[in-house]
C-alpha cells in the first residue's frame, strides 16, 4: 500500500499532513498540482506558491516525507484561447474563442488542477494506494462521498473546521492567504470576491493588468 496526501496548500490539507506526522499514520508522498497562467507564470497566487515551495515543502521533507510538484500540458492561457469545436449547448459558440469560464464553473480547475492528478494516480494503477483528502469532521456530506481508497486523517481524528484552523497556525503553516481570503485560489478565478479582486489590484499590479488585458 502506498500512502499519498492531495496537498493544495488550504488549512484542511496542511492539518492532514501534520496529523500525519504527529499520529506517525504512514505517509509516501505529498503531491500538489500547480495551475499555470502561462508557461513562466504560476496561476497560483505569489504569496501562496511562495508558501508551498519555500515553507511548507522544506519542513515535510524535513520530516521526512516526499515532495512532488504536478503540473498540466495545458496553462490557463491555452483554456482562454481555446476555440470551440464541438459546443455542449448553443452552436453559436462554435469557432469563437472560450475566454472566461462561467462563475461558478470553472474548466481550469478540470483540465489544468486535476487532470494531472489524475494521470499521476493512473500510473500508479498496478499498486494499490490510499489518499489522504482534507475533509473535517463537520463536513458530513463531503465525507460521505468518500470513495474506496480515500480517507481522512481530520475525521479520524476528530478535528473540525476550526481546530483544524488552530493545528496549521500552531505549525506557522497557515497560508498567507487566509489574511484577505477565506479560501485559496487562482489569481485570475472568475469565483473570485471583491476583496481578492482589491487585494490583488493593489499588490501585484503586473498580474492585474494581465487580467484587464484579458
Amino acid at each position: 500500500m502506498k500512502y499519498i496526501a492531495n496537498f493544495s496548500g488550504g488549512k484542511d490539507s496542511t492539518a492532514t499532513i501534520i496529523l500525519a506526522h504527529e499520529h506517525h499514520e504512514p505517509l509516501d508522498e505529498i503531491i500538489f498540482s500547480e495551475v499555470m497562467y502561462n508557461e513562466d507564470i504560476s496561476g497560483e497566487l505569489p504569496e501562496h506558491i511562495d508558501f508551498i515551495k519555500n515553507v511548507a515543502f522544506p519542513l515535510f521533507e524535513s520530516w521526512g516525507y516526499k515532495t512532488r510538484i504536478l503540473r498540466s500540458d495545458k496553462t490557463y492561457l491555452d483554456c482562454f484561447n481555446h476555440i470551440v469545436e464541438k459546443p455542449r449547448k448553443n452552436m453559436e459558440h462554435k469557432g469563437k474563442r472560450k475566454g472566461f469560464v462561467m462563475v461558478g464553473h470553472c474548466d481550469v480547475q478540470r483540465d489544468c488542477k486535476l487532470k494531472p492528478i489524475k494521470d499521476y494516480f493512473k500510473g500508479l494503477e498496478e499498486q494499490e494506494v490510499t489518499q489522504y483528502i482534507g475533509i473535517a469532521i463537520d463536513e458530513p456530506k463531503r465525507l460521505q462521498r468518500l470513495s474506496v481508497g480515500k480517507e481522512s486523517l481530520l475525521a479520524k481524528y476528530g478535528y473540525t473546521e476550526e481546530m483544524v484552523k488552530e493545528k496549521a497556525e500552531q505549525y506557522g503553516l497557515l497560508s498567507p492567504c487566509y489574511n484577505y481570503s477565506k479560501r485559496g485560489g487562482c489569481w485570475f478565478c472568475p469565483n473570485a470576491r471583491e476583496g481578492e479582486l482589491k487585494h490583488l489590484r493593489n499588490k501585484y499590479n503586473n498580474l492585474w493588468q494581465e487580467l484587464l488585458r484579458l
